[in-house]
């Protein structure tokens, strides 16, 4: 009962090798005619259940009668109860918290992040975060289901047959490679070849998490993967994509909420019952959280964690961290403040950006060599190879507005001498930064 939203509805059920919760079928949310509640190809059984109903404010505070005067400590020992409140939370004093339709706001940052980690671990067969191993199988074994994927006994020792997203140890190599020598903008996300050694990517954070899922990793596995596997993670990719976006649509977003029950029932048919925690399942509830709230900007935690690790930078005093965040803070304000008041000086407030494109007054040369931008890390010369040269040619040529006139008149056969004669003047009157 860990969803607040299905209550005590939540399928769930425990495996006992892995010792975990699973919450599976996903196919109680599809209409009743569909074919897939026939089908005995998920978990061997006929699926006739509705969709659970979800809770209103009232009900949570019946369930959660009893609890008012709780006392909680090591000594302390609780009665069992039919529900999954354990106590009432703060908000519900509030005269109109039991009436909101939306009390219990999943954030999508880290549910993103954990449906990521449970997908690259499995592929990647990364140890402890892989949900495919020896246990896992005896599982399918106890639940009597894939037999297929069964662990067979060889020798004494335990043989687990590859499953449908099984990689080899080349496709892994390729699979890291990729990922090692991708190149992104300044700034877009993290410099993913300090987080892959050896086949295991460790060290990302969740904003890298939030660019693998939904732009990365499908063009990493693509051609890698089996054709079921990369389907279903450009689905998942599109899918918190199409959730992210900055504006939605009520008519788009009833699509999308029908497109991850399907997506969700094609993983069952895939990855184990252990890839299927609770954080798989939430995955359900956000397209009628956003119906509700809006854009999950407004509701997830990526300002809040900026800030707070904002906060954690000021702290110089370990055994005082409150007080080192409050000089810290107050410090950087007076700073920022008498800041203003500097002219001609550079300062946090005025100064150039790191990729800024700022033209210099005294620049005389081609427009597209104006903006110079600011170096990352040290300089470092190359020679370049004659096909990086065309290149380089062709998008000066391509780009700068003062080759233009030429360039129409070259393209129709005319004044080819005149405009070879002029661009070598030009660029031989560059300085050596830009030639």
């Amino acid at each position: 009962m860990a969803c607040p939203t299905c209550g005590k509805g939540t399928s769930s059920f425990r495996l006992p090798n892995c010792r975990k919760i699973c919450y599976m079928d996903y196919r109680c949310f599809l209409p009743l005619n569909h074919k897939w509640r026939d089908s005995k190809t998920f978990d061997g059984k006929v699926e006739r259940r509705p969709a659970p109903k979800p809770l209103c404010g009232d009900e949570m505070l019946a369930q959660m009668s009893g609890l008012e005067d709780l006392k909680f400590g090591k000594d302390v020992k609780h009665p069992k109860r039919a529900d999954n409140w354990r106590k009432i939370s703060i908000f519900f004093e509030l005269p109109y918290w039991s009436r909101l339709l939306l009390r219990h706001n999943l954030d999508v940052m880290h549910i993103e992040k954990n449906v990521f980690d449970n997908i690259l671990g499995t592929l990647l067969d990364i140890r402890g975060k892989s949900k495919d191993h020896i246990k896992a199988r005896h599982d399918l074994k106890k639940l009597r289901i894939r037999k297929k994927l069964h662990p067979k006994l060889i020798n004494g020792k335990w043989h687990i047959p590859p499953a449908m997203y099984t990689l080899s140890p080349g496709e892994k190599d390729k699979v890291c490679k990729f990922l090692e020598e991708v190149k992104v903008p300044d700034g877009y996300s993290s410099n993913f070849s300090k987080c892959i050694k050896k086949r295991k990517v460790s060290g990302l954070q969740t904003h890298d998490c939030h660019v693998l899922l939904q732009q990365l990793l499908p063009l990493a596995i693509r051609g890698i993967s089996c054709q079921q596997v990369y389907d279903l993670v450009v689905e998942l990719g599109i899918f918190f994509k199409e959730l992210c976006s900055k504006s939605l649509n009520v008519e788009d977003l009833d699509c999308l909420e029908n497109h991850i029950i399907v997506t969700l029932c094609k993983l069952e048919k895939v990855f184990l019952p252990s890839f299927f925690d609770v954080m798989v399942h939430l995955c359900v509830h956000f397209v009628g959280e956003a119906k509700i709230g809006g854009p999950v900007q407004s509701r997830w935690m990526y300002p809040i964690e900026r800030f707070l690790g904002k906060l954690k930078d000021y702290i110089r005093n370990k055994a005082r961290p409150e007080g080192s965040i409050a000089k810290g803070y107050i410090l950087e304000e007076c700073l920022f403040f008498c800041s203003k008041y500097l002219h001609n000086v550079e300062t946090k407030s005025n100064q150039q950006e790191r990729n800024s494109d700022s033209v210099s007054d005294d620049y005389e040369g081609l427009s597209i060599f104006a903006p110079s931008g600011v170096s990352l890390g040290k300089e470092k010369s190359k020679c370049l190879t004659q096909e990086e040269w065309e290149k380089a040619r062709d998008y000066v040529l391509k780009n700068c507005d003062e080759v233009q006139p030429f360039l129409r008149e070259y393209e129709q056969g005319q004044n080819e001498n005149e405009f070879s004669e002029w661009f070598r003047e030009r660029v031989n009157s560059l300085p050596d930064k830009h030639s």
